[in-house]
């Protein structure tokens, strides 16, 4: 597989979109709100289109990226939930893929150009929080970015934004109140703290998870926060969501895989998917 490393600009974007929008006979915009599912957290699409959304793989999409990582199917997929039109990319990709980050944050921005303007980022994360156990939902109140990248580094492009963007409040307030409503409403004790995105692959040593716990991580993972970047950079509202999978490294007696992460994504896939179901008609 080969990783494009030209700078995905606005013009790209504009394509994408169009692109996307003439495949599922419809004028843009087409949804006013998006999701983002990360490794093994897939099934929220999958019930989309059971309820008769149309799916388009990335490759068929021109400029669009598409993920290497098992766990990632790799489709956007297109559907109403009670009567709420949606947008969801089953599977990202990620940097350490070898991606450049306009290309990480491209379909990001072409949920943006299809009309979302209300976005839910999921990922798997290793649990550093005090009390986390896998299987743990968080709701991400502020991210760390420690990959040592910015999508926006470069010349602006002020069609996406401003050239510093404020990201006081990259995880919106409201959203987060209203995730944890309809979480009581659907009896799930969610936690809520802070993601540290670091670049990968490799998994954290004990002592780089020491560090991410003085810095007040909660949680620790390889994605999101370029994503969150970019949708505070084109005025997104953000909803960001942690299903805890594992215990980082030296909280737990067993070593890290990702094989481990699949598994306890699928376990509380249907607690998961019944969250996201259940917030997408309220956003």
């Amino acid at each position: 597989m080969s990783f494009p490393q030209e700078t995905l600009g606005h013009p790209h974007v504009v394509a994408a979109a169009a692109a996307i929008a003439d495949k599922l006979r419809s004028s843009i915009p087409v949804a006013a709100v998006g999701v983002v599912l990360g490794s093994g957290l897939g099934s929220v699409a999958d019930v989309v289109v059971e309820r008769g959304g149309s799916a388009i793989d990335y490759g068929a999409i021109p400029h669009f990226p598409t993920s290497s990582v098992e766990g990632h199917k790799g489709r956007l997929v297109f559907g109403r939930v009670e009567g709420t039109p949606v947008l969801l990319l089953q599977g990202r990709v990620h940097r350490y893929e070898g991606y450049p980050a306009s290309s990480v944050v491209f379909p990001v921005r072409v949920l943006h150009a299809l009309g979302v303007r209300k976005l839910i980022v999921t990922n798997a994360a290793g649990g550093i929080g005090d009390g986390f156990r896998p299987g743990d939902l968080m709701v991400i109140e502020d991210h760390l970015n420690l990959t040592g990248d910015n999508p926006l580094s470069g010349p602006n492009d002020a069609r996406f934004g401003p050239r510093f963007p404020d990201m006081s409040e990259a995880y919106s307030r409201r959203l987060r109140k209203l995730c944890f409503d309809v979480g009581e409403t659907r009896g799930l004790a969610l936690q809520r703290g802070v993601y540290a995105g670091l670049l990968g692959p490799s998994y954290e040593t004990p002592a780089e998870i020491r560090m991410l716990k003085s810095f007040g991580a909660h949680a620790v993972g390889m994605s999101t926060v370029h994503e969150v970047i970019a949708a505070s950079h084109l005025g997104v509202e953000v909803l960001g969501l942690s299903c805890v999978t594992n215990l980082a490294a030296g909280l737990s007696s067993t070593k890290l895989s990702h094989d481990e992460v699949k598994e306890t994504a699928t376990q509380v896939e249907q607690e998961f998917s019944g969250l996201v179901l259940d917030l997408l008609p309220r956003l």
